[in-house]
């Protein structure tokens, strides 16, 4: 029996839009990974095989030992370890038993579990936590609280598991244990993540893709990241060929036509000829040219028809075209001359001990990465100004733009358009519009109001308020731009840095999405300690 199932389940949103029409899903034993575009519904998806939201028909099959763990998961800081773990009376009433106690209530507390630290301590060290089970949460970072939220979710050995984003915040050591436990463990995990190095080790990849009609399908991909990039490129191109094929057929069908057309005139005209000279004359001329008439006006249609049908097919093979993604920054105003000074530190040491003496100049690539915890974020925060320093100065030597974690503090009122010349006031307003097209906000798309737009189309416009801002950033400070970004907006940002002439600080622990930048040089930042600045390798 398949641990999840969906039965032709149709679901629509309060205003009864569709969302999901006759959705039927089966999830194997395994590891298995749930994609698509930011906003399509895979939250959505989710909440419904959870139970969250009610399907307008169908049926939903869970099994009772399900866990979840959200996106974003908040823990009660004066809560231990243990607790956390849902085994702090468990714990507790083992530990009693030890020194000896002999209460029946410490014996129902521990409920014959006698292995239950050991079992704890042993999840803890799968993925990368120490063993303290009566540390307080409180003194975790944001990536350990989310890997205990999992150790607690996994501990009692689910049958069904399901994770949201787990990888956000996670450090490369955590996120590769993190991918070991789950593709090590029994029981069926269902994973919706955009996070490479995880999609890599997934045994199979189901993804969410918007209809023409736009509900939103279901498609299964067998494999990996790779058979599932392998599979988008081989549809690609051969959409790019039936576009072909089809163009190919609309040309020769409306050169037949043409051609009819010609010989039907030629017909017309050596009829009317003969009619003239008296060589057919009377009633068997108006029958000769009736039939021909008739004869003329089928063979017409059945040429229109055809003409008419390739065109349709041409249409639909160009709607099957990946549509361009492609977002272009090579803005001039963002370069930064070989030898400009960009950004100087000198005895800089931030509030949690981290030191740097460093110089930036020109358009250098900088990876800032470290363990979670290690004060990455308070490092960037300091040298932006947004924290004081404890001694020290940084200075900032061109105009600088930030792309924060979380896209907020724009108007989500204001269209689009607004929100980028409220960034750049002296800016022309047609200019404006001819950059937005850069980012692919054109026409009326241009006007839509931010707080209508989807989760990829609000990471584009976060990044032409930075980039169009005036005067123009020579500096972008990135701070996990990959977060929570499906794996067209990664593609996007990887394509628009490849085109930005400017100096990039970029502190991720996305490292095939570090990689495809190009840094020039690294500074690995670990707490208490100086900033070792050395080249990329």
């Amino acid at each position: 029996m398949h641990a999840l199932s969906l039965s032709h389940v149709s679901f629509a949103w309060p205003d009864g839009r569709a969302l999901f029409t006759d959705l039927t899903l089966t999830l194997p034993a395994g590891l298995t990974a749930l994609v698509g575009r930011n906003g399509i519904g895979k939250s959505t998806l989710v909440r419904l095989a959870l139970g969250e939201l009610t399907a307008v028909s169908g049926t939903v099959a869970v099994p009772p030992a399900t866990a979840y763990v959200p996106q974003g998961v908040a823990l009660a800081t004066a809560a231990t370890v243990a607790d956390v773990l849902g085994i702090g009376e468990r714990v507790a009433a083992l530990r009693a038993i030890e020194a000896g106690s002999t209460d029946p209530s410490d014996y129902e507390a521990l409920a014959d579990d006698w292995t239950v630290e050991e079992r704890a301590v042993a999840m803890l060290g799968s993925l990368g936590l120490p063993a303290g089970l009566d540390r307080p949460v409180g003194r975790t970072s944001g990536g350990e609280a989310m890997l205990l939220a999992v150790a607690a979710a996994m501990l009692d050995a689910p049958d069904l598991l399901v994770l949201d984003e787990p990888t956000n915040n996670l450090d490369a050591e955590a996120r590769a244990a993190l991918a070991d436990a789950l593709s090590s463990r029994d029981g069926t995990t269902l994973v919706v993540s955009h996070d490479r190095d995880l999609l890599a080790r997934v045994d199979r990849i189901a993804e969410l893709r918007e209809r023409d009609d736009r509900t939103v399908a279901l498609r299964w991909f067998g494999g990996a990241l790779d058979a599932f990039e392998e599979a988008r490129a081989t549809e690609g191109a051969a959409a790019a060929q039936a576009v072909t094929t089809a163009t190919a057929a609309v040309a020769r069908h409306s050169r037949a036509l043409t051609a009819h057309a010609d010989g039907a005139g030629r017909k017309r005209r050596a009829g009317e000829k003969a009619r003239a000279q008296r060589r057919v004359v009377g009633l068997a001329a108006d029958a000769k040219q009736g039939q021909a008439e008739r004869t003329d006006a089928r063979v017409r249609r059945v040429h229109e028809e055809r003409l008419a049908a390739a065109r349709a097919g041409l249409a639909e093979a160009r709607a099957a075209i990946p549509r361009d993604r492609t977002i272009r920054v090579d803005l001039p105003g963002t370069a930064v001359p070989a030898r400009r000074l960009v950004l100087e530190t000198e005895g800089l040491v931030t509030r949690n001990g981290v030191r740097l003496d460093a110089i930036v100049r020109g358009p250098e690539r900088i990876h800032v990465r470290g363990r979670n915890g290690s004060g990455k974020s308070t490092l960037v925060a300091t040298l932006l100004g947004d924290l004081p320093a404890v001694t020290g100065t940084a200075r900032i030597g061109v105009p600088a733009g930030v792309l924060p974690q979380r896209l907020t503090g724009l108007d989500e009122a204001a269209s689009v358009v607004a929100n980028v010349r409220r960034r750049a006031p002296g800016a022309d307003p047609q200019e404006v519009r001819d950059l937005l097209g850069r980012f692919r906000f054109r026409g009326a798309s241009a006007e839509a109001r931010l707080g209508d737009l989807s989760g990829g189309e609000r990471f584009r416009a976060y990044l032409a308020c930075v980039l169009l801002a005036r005067p123009e950033p020579q500096l972008l400070v990135l701070d996990e731009p990959t977060n929570s970004l499906d794996l067209d907006s990664q593609a996007q940002l990887i394509d628009a840095l490849a085109g930005y002439r400017g100096s990039l600080l970029v502190a991720s622990h996305d490292q095939a999405f570090v990689e495809a930048i190009g840094p020039t040089r690294e500074w690995v930042v670990e707490p208490g300690s100086a900033v070792r600045d050395r080249p990329f390798a």
